[in-house]
């Protein structure tokens, strides 16, 4: 039975991390604890109940977003789980969107690592407040102190301990509750159900004094009254500082940080009291703003009395149920077989049936709250990032941006009965995953599937033939260059032809300037006397767009470009919208040939960790595939480095399998898209005298056909 809660009792959190901090472990622990699951599902047997896809437990790794919804101590708790690999950042960026606070989780060896610090940068967009998990405490190298000072200095953040571990020659004990004062134990038979709380051990009191201290003096910093009671010297009530460390972290002035090991079933209980006691309901959020149709701001409180205002956060085709649309309301509730208005798309849907989510399984739902997450079934027109709201209150709540894709490879069917059925199964999965893009080159007929990394594509293609049946085959990766201009160039054009009949006659004259990167494309028409006639500039825009996107030098589409028609004619007959949009495709290319162009390729910021004696062999294979390394430091108290380096993402092709066999597979390394820089002279030759020859041997193959 579903229990309707005041939302000042309703938290919405997201649990974010690095790969293989241990996200997915909490989540099985939070789900075991508060009694929505009877058994422990174990992220390395594959039993994983929120890594429920088939890819997700075979590779142990979180795929996908994945929801939930569970109790504890009068509180609904909306949980997502969060991939932790990079390229599935898409599934962070648009969990972040719609959640109210979230969990970071850290190794406790590792300390802060690249997907960390990219998550967290993710988070402090949306403005989230957050608490800090130390995990994995129970390990060698284990370092509660170490990570606390990364989360300060890489991250930029007022980490605030409220629980530290205790740590003998026996290993990982239990915890000090600084809030209590008291020590926690937790015993291994129970799985960690039952806290043993008991007085603080003489070798940790001095410790834990110092610690408190520590917490009541940076949670009163930033917050006044809570700075009354320390400076009149009066004892700080436990509740005092509950208050006030609340209040702190709401307005993201400090992240309160506890330790423990999820996999040892220690310290999670605590992080759930922390959940409830910290992060934000929607209670304590500002009112939704949203847009009218005219673009004017509104604010809705969040209420379920006020007008429908909920996002559509994400797509899921299922094959059993259909196109399922996750979405949060933010203001009013969202009843089953009513009729909203999709104000993205201006279109009026049915909501069919309404779910709440427990991973790949639901529950029914009538009703959908303000403040809560669900699923609903019918809407066909909807996709990621559309408003949905009331009829008479119609608005648009702000999108969800996504990163570019940066990696492309060919795609084919294997057999002519897939031929009908890929491209049906690619606009499903695209519509689900709005990194993950599709197109069809017009020149030669080839579908191109674009995403954010190798791992990305590939299950992409696994999904394929499993949940459509679909076998494709690919071709080899392709990068998305891009090509501009270093040099001004003016280029007088006239195009004439006489067919004997009517004509064709347009003459333009363009000033062609390279911008800064990423100003992108610019058309300014600075004809004075009309030699050009009014209803023909659009025209020529539009011819050069064409041939920019086509590409000039390499194929490759031209970017941060300006073009100013400066002059032209025109002939009372022969002249026509026709004629001058070819005339300004071949004056764009002729003069951009003439202005030194120059080949963009995508650079990825690099983040290698390997074990120390590796760290020579891994610096030395990075510069071999033109790399910059930018920095190096230690990690796991000097055991192991971290190695961050600039490189071309032409040259990461199969790094995978390279870093393995260079650290004995003890290595690992993330990458993400940086910016794109210019090839050296002599390479971008060669890539595009490749990519001529190639689109010959095409041309050839499609005359004999």
């Amino acid at each position: 039975m579903d229990r309707k809660m005041p939302l000042s009792n309703v938290r919405n959190v997201g649990i974010m991390a690095h790969i293989d901090a241990g996200k997915t472990t909490v989540t099985e622990r939070i789900l075991y604890y508060t009694g929505k699951t009877h058994r422990l599902g174990e992220v390395h047997e594959g039993e994983a109940i929120m890594d429920w896809m088939d890819q997700e437990r075979e590779r142990g790794i979180t795929i996908c977003s994945a929801a939930t919804t569970t109790f504890w101590k009068d509180h609904r708790i909306n949980i997502i789980d969060t991939p932790g690999h990079v390229d599935f950042t898409v599934e962070v960026e648009r969990s972040l969107r719609v959640l109210d606070g979230a969990i970071a989780l850290f190794c406790a060896v590792g300390g802060v690592e690249p997907q960390s610090e990219t998550v967290w940068r993710q988070s402090e967009n949306y403005s989230i407040p957050k608490i800090a998990f130390v995990n994995k405490m129970d390990r060698t190298g284990a370092d509660f102190y170490y990570v606390i000072d990364r989360i300060r200095e890489q991250l930029g953040a007022n980490p605030v301990p409220i629980t530290i571990p205790m740590l003998t020659e026996e290993g990982f004990l239990g915890i000090v509750d600084l809030i209590t004062n008291k020590a926690i134990y937790y015993d291994d038979e129970d799985l960690g159900t039952k806290e043993g709380i008991q007085e603080i051990p003489e070798f940790m009191v001095e410790e834990a004094k110092k610690w408190r201290l520590h917490l009541v003096e940076a949670a009163s910093e930033q917050d006044e009254e809570l700075l009354e009671l320390f400076c009149s010297g009066e004892e700080v009530s436990e509740k005092a500082l509950q208050d006030g460390l609340r209040r702190a972290t709401l307005t993201r002035k400090v992240v309160p940080v506890l330790c423990g090991s999820a996999f040892k079933n220690k310290g999670v209980r605590r992080l759930l009291d922390a959940a409830v006691h910290y992060l934000p309901s929607p209670d304590d959020l500002p009112p939704v703003i949203g847009y009218t149709m005219e673009s004017e701001k509104v604010e809705h409180p969040q209420t379920e009395e006020g007008p429908l205002a909920a996002l559509a956060f994400k797509v899921v085709a299922d094959k059993h149920m259909g196109k399922m649309i996750y979405f949060r309301v933010y203001s009013g509730t969202i009843r089953q077989g009513s009729y909203v208005l999709n104000s993205t798309q201006g279109k009026k849907q049915r909501v069919g049936r309404l779910l709440r989510m427990h991973a790949n399984r639901h529950e029914a739902r009538d009703e959908i709250y303000s403040g809560d997450i669900g699923v609903a079934i019918g809407l066909s027109d909807t996709v990621t990032g559309d408003t949905l709201c009331d009829q008479e209150t119609p608005l648009t709540l702000s999108p969800i941006e996504f990163p570019q894709p940066v990696i492309s490879v060919a795609i084919s069917p294997s057999s002519r009965a897939d031929r009908d059925k890929l491209p049906k199964g690619l606009a499903k999965l695209a519509e689900e995953d709005p990194t993950f893009v599709v197109t069809v080159d017009s020149e030669t007929s080839e579908t191109v599937i674009s995403g954010m990394g190798e791992l990305h594509l590939d299950i992409i293609v696994d999904r394929l033939r499993r949940e459509f049946g679909i076998n494709a085959d690919v071709g080899p990766p392709q990068v998305a260059y891009r090509e501009t201009m270093t040099s001004p160039f003016e280029i007088n054009h006239k195009y004439v032809k006489q067919t004997g009949g009517k004509g064709q006659y347009a003459h333009v004259v363009l000033r062609l300037e390279p911008t800064d990167p990423g100003e992108g494309f610019e058309f300014t028409n600075k004809i004075v006397g009309g030699s050009v006639p009014r209803e023909y500039v659009p025209a020529v825009e539009r011819g050069i767009i064409e041939a920019m996107e086509a590409g000039v030098w390499s194929s490759s589409p031209v970017v941060d470009v300006r073009v100013t028609l400066v002059d032209g004619s025109s002939h009372a007959v022969d002249s026509s919208e026709r004629a001058f949009k070819i005339c300004g495709s071949m004056a764009f290319k002729q003069g951009f040939l003439k202005g030194n162009p120059e080949l963009l390729e995508p650079v990825m910021s690099v983040t290698v960790e390997v074990p120390k004696d590796y760290q020579g062999g891994v610096c030395s294979g990075i510069c071999g595939r033109r790399g910059r390394i930018e920095g190096m430091e230690e990690i796991g108290g000097g055991t192991g480095s971290r190695i961050r380096a600039m490189v071309p993402l032409a040259e990461m092709f199969g790094y995978a399998t390279s870093i393995r066999q260079e650290t004995s597979g003890r290595g690992n390394f993330t990458m993400s898209f940086e910016h794109y820089e210019a090839v050296p002279f002599s390479i971008a030759e060669e890539i595009v005298e490749k990519r001529r020859k190639k689109q010959k041997e095409e041309g050839r193959q499609g005359v004999m056909s």
